[in-house]
Parts: C-alpha cells; sequence; structure tokens
C-alpha cells in the first residue's frame, strides 16, 4: 500500500513516499533521495526466512529506484535486530533452512554492495546476525550508552560462518576480530565506538537519525558511479569467497546445523529464553 505523507521541517515542506508492510517500513524523502528503512518485527526483529525476504526485496526496490542513500533501523523498543531466527535452525525442515540460508546470503550481498551509500542507525541491542546487518552498511550510529552490538555465535554453541567473520575483519581487523568471534563479545556503545565496530555515539534515535542524513548528505556532490566503483573495488575481497562458494556454504550449514551437538546447544538456549 502507497501512501503519501507532508512532513514538516523548520524551514519547508518534505513530501515523502510510505510504504507500509508487515515487517518493514519504507519512507523515501523525496526531495533528498533519502530512503529510511525501519524493521519492525515484534518482538525483537530477528530474521526468520519471510523477513529476510522482505528486507532484500526492498533493498532490491531501493536499487531500482536510484535512491541517493539509505539509513536502515528499528521501530522497537531497545531492540535493532537479534539475529537469526534461532527456530529455522532448531529441528528444522530441509528444504525451508536451504531457502532461508540461501536468502541470508542474497540479502547480505545486496545490502553489503548496495548501489547506494547506507547508514545503520543502532538504536537497540544488536547481537549475532543484527550486528551483521549494522557492519554491512557504510557508516554505523548508535544509540548509547547502555546497548550492546557483536558477533556472540559462540557463546550459543555456533560458529559465525566465514564471509560473517571477514565482515567483521574489514571492520575492526584481523586481532580484534578473532578476539571478537572466539570469545562471542557483545560490546557496549562506548567500548564498539573505541574498537571502531561503530562510527559515532548519540544519546537518542532522533539524534542518530540526524547524524546518519548528515553523513548520506556528504555524497551530495560525489559522483553515484564513482562512488559504487570505489565502494566495489574495496569489498570485493570480502563478498569474493561467497560469490565463489555459495553452495559450499548452504551444505556446510545444513549438514552443521542438523548435527547432534548443535541441536542440543540450540535446545538448551530456547529453554533458557523460555525460563
Amino acid at each position: 500500500m502507497l501512501r503519501r505523507y507532508i512532513f514538516y521541517t523548520t524551514n519547508k515542506f518534505i513530501t515523502c513516499r510510505h510504504v507500509s508492510q508487515s515487517m518493514l517500513q519504507s519512507t523515501v524523502d523525496e526531495k533528498s533521495g533519502i530512503a529510511i528503512l525501519t524493521m519492525n518485527k515484534p518482538p525483537v526483529n530477528s530474521l526468520n526466512l519471510e523477513f529476510l525476504d522482505e528486507i532484500n526485496t526492498q533493498l532490491i526496490k531501493l536499487q531500482k529506484d536510484k535512491i541517493r542513500g539509505m539509513i536502515l533501523t528499528s521501530g522497537l523498543q531497545k531492540i535493532f535486530c537479534a539475529g537469526l531466527d534461532i527456530t529455522e535452525f532448531y529441528k528444522p525442515n530441509p528444504d525451508r533452512l536451504a531457502k532461508f540460508w540461501t536468502t541470508l546470503q542474497d540479502t547480505w550481498l545486496s545490502l553489503y554492495m548496495a548501489s547506494f551509500p547506507t547508514v545503520s542507525v543502532i538504536n537497540g541491542h544488536s547481537p549475532a546476525g543484527g550486528c551483521l546487518l549494522a557492519m554491512s552498511c557504510d557508516y554505523r550510529v548508535m544509540v548509547g550508552p547502555n546497548y550492546t552490538i557483536g558477533l556472540n555465535e559462540t557463546k550459543l554453541g555456533i560458529v559465525a560462518p566465514k564471509w560473517f567473520q571477514d565482515t567483521m575483519v574489514a571492520v575492526i581487523g584481523q586481532r580484534k576480530a578473532e578476539i571478537s568471534l572466539t570469545t562471542g563479545k557483545m560490546y557496549t556503545t562506548n567500548e564498539a565506538l573505541q574498537i571502531g565496530l561503530i562510527d559515532e555515539s548519540l544519546p537518542d534515535t532522533d539524534s542518530a537519525l540526524k547524524k546518519g542524513i548528515q553523513f548520506l548528505n556528504n555524497f551530495q556532490k560525489i559522483s553515484p558511479w564513482a562512488y559504487k566503483m570505489t565502494k566495489d573495488i574495496g569489498r570485493q575481497p570480502t563478498i569474493q569467497w561467497l560469490i565463489d562458494n555459495k553452495q559450499k556454504d548452504l551444505d556446510f550449514v545444513i549438514k552443521y546445523m542438523q548435527s547432534p551437538a548443535v541441536q542440543k546447544s540450540l535446545e538448551l538456549y530456547l529453554q533458557s529464553l523460555k525460563k
């Protein structure tokens, strides 16, 4: 459903297109060309098959619409994104698991190699897959000081895939990423800022969104072609392994996630959530 809204700012009116969806809201400022994608899948924006498909579909649409920039954020209280939906892995249907994982691969590639500049406004906790989404954007602004972010897979008894790990290495470097990944460390906003996992910390969502827009405005006089080519060259080494090994990665996940040891870890984790 497509609607039009008029938003009043201090000096002018701005017309926006608002696309209302069940799990994801997309608002495009027609004057600036900046889109805001707001994840809204209670209770914690967990990434199941349907949600990932919706995110990827919207990213592809925004690329076709030739927007100038995008902000990814959350409409939930205290949660940016809790990561991959664990129930997709627990006693899975192999066909659905395969579709889920290939959709995750495609969504990451769409976001990481987006043709437009991207900002993640991290206005809540962001573990595991939520951290991956944030790291895949060009710039990260996090609301502080009480939220945390990190790839904490080892604490759940599972392993972050190589391309998750490669994304973190590209952001904070090999040594810091190795420590983060093996210990499953969740960083506070201030800690994340110190190691370069995020770029800026702001006290509330409104100021963080303004900072994100300010960053995107840096590209007003940058050639979109020059931006995209520069980004492609810099990020090519990170994506190349997955491009060359998508089936190998999928086969490993299907086999690994259905192993008795992993299933037991997932069962214990789900039980702890119920408690």
